[in-house]
């Protein structure tokens, strides 16, 4: 009986010892953090899918081009990549999610990446805190890229870059921290699922200034300008599609059920406003086009992307029918307004963007994220996102008016008339696309 109690004891330690060295390992200290590791896992591979839209659209951009500027096109978005990427991590993570200042940008104390470690974020608790940084800085270097399709064929290269390091830095950053990194925005409950406003309106209202700054293409209007290579913009526009189920998806920062419904109705809108595109389009010019149809996928996901966490499936079918009929019209509409927004960066992501915006303040159900629009009782949830939308508006129109002249007092902004005669590709680049 003595033996068997003293066995008893020994075993009684041990699985004590046991126990707390457990309790007290690596592993253990990991789900006390709370990371899961399958919303990390979603995050990392939302923020490579959010990466390959940048080089999809600079497919989608260089193929609506003339052939001699094909790589200056492509060129614009994939330098982005590089470039903003070591501008969100120097300070422009930290001037967007930072500790807030006033409710206008965030601090400096994650400078550098400074504290920024394995830990879960505030803003997505379940996930290490740099995934959620990686997955951000995917919108920040996509948001800029955009802007180039409004002066395409005609801007500097080295005008482009400043003008993209300064505008991330003064636009996109305070606008970002506004909205999802806890600024005055947040406060008043402005709804952005995925960056309607973050990126959409913020890169196409900034490429309507800039078309309208540096001024239309030699010839526009009054000679053909087709795109040179419709299969490149279709491929990149696939990319662009695929990509977006980790922008509009990835948004819900976790793996569950609010990422599926965003998943949902972001192919809802697009394939909606594809159709919608094409028959407008069949009825209005007596044919449907390639370059139409891709179009409308386009302004379909970037319509829905503000709304895709707070709507439903059908929410967004109509959200998608109204992209498709008014970027049609916006696009159709530049000729009578005079200015040369190339590629219809505005068009398509200023007017989708707002359109976007609009539509959570009227379609968000409380069933699906927690808040109603006008069409479940919340009148004051469109009031909030119709305001929302003429200050980002606004903000972004001034400071790039006032970026891109202060650059063209310096080195100018665009390329002399034999530059663009002969190509940005040679001229600016000192390389060609094709050789035929």
């Amino acid at each position: 009986m003595r033996k068997f109690t003293v066995h008893g004891s020994r075993f009684t330690v041990i699985t004590f010892l046991f126990s707390f060295f457990i309790v007290c390992s690596p592993a253990f200290a990991g789900e006390a953090s709370k990371v899961d590791t399958g919303d990390t896992a979603w995050i990392l591979v939302s923020a490579a899918l959010v990466m390959l839209m940048t080089p999809g659209l600079a497919l989608f951009y260089g193929g609506m081009v003339r052939r001699k500027n094909v790589l200056g096109t492509i060129m614009h978005s994939f330098v982005a990549i590089a470039i903003i990427s070591l501008q969100w991590i120097f300070i422009g993570y930290s001037l967007s999610f930072g500790p807030d200042i006033g409710g206008f940008i965030g601090g400096l104390d994650w400078i550098g990446l400074k504290g920024v470690g394995l830990e879960p974020s505030a803003y997505a608790p379940t996930v290490p805190h740099l995934a959620f940084m990686i997955y951000q800085a995917m919108f920040a270097v996509i948001t800029p890229a955009l802007i180039s399709g409004a002066f395409a064929e005609r801007m500097k290269f080295s005008a482009y870059v400043i003008f993209i390091i300064v505008w991330t830095t003064i636009v996109y950053n305070p606008v970002c921290h506004w909205i999802w990194g806890g600024g005055w925005m947040s406060d008043l409950g402005v709804l952005d699922f995925a960056g309607g406003l973050v990126v959409h309106v913020t890169s196409g209202v900034s490429a309507l200034a800039a078309a309208l700054y540096i001024g239309k293409r030699k010839g526009y209007l009054k000679e053909a300008m087709p795109p040179h290579n419709l299969p490149m913009t279709v491929l990149g526009a696939g990319l662009l599609w695929f990509g977006w189920f980790g922008f509009n998806a990835g948004s819900a920062l976790s793996s569950g059920e609010l990422s599926t419904m965003a998943f949902v109705t972001t192919h809802t809108a697009a394939v909606a406003a594809t159709v919608t595109w094409m028959l407008i389009e069949w009825v209005h010019r007596g044919k449907a086009t390639m370059f139409g149809v891709a179009t409308g996928a386009i302004a379909g996901l970037a319509t829905i992307t503000p709304a895709a966490g707070f709507v439903g499936p059908m929410s967004a079918l109509i959200i998608g029918i109204a992209a498709g009929s008014i970027c049609y019209l916006a696009l159709n509409a530049k000729g009578r307004f005079g200015y040369d927004d190339s590629l219809d960066a505005f068009g398509v992501h200023g007017v989708g963007g707002t359109i976007g915006t609009i539509g959570a303040g009227l379609f968000a159900s409380a069933a699906i994220n927690g808040v109603n629009g006008l069409f479940f009782g919340n009148s004051r949830q469109l009031l909030v996102q119709l305001m929302a939308i003429a200050v980002v508006a606004v903000y972004s129109f001034v400071l790039s008016l006032v970026i891109l002249k202060a650059i063209d007092a310096v080195i100018g902004v665009r390329v002399d008339k034999e530059g663009e005669i002969e190509g940005l590709d040679i001229n600016q680049h000192g390389e060609e696309g094709y050789f035929l």
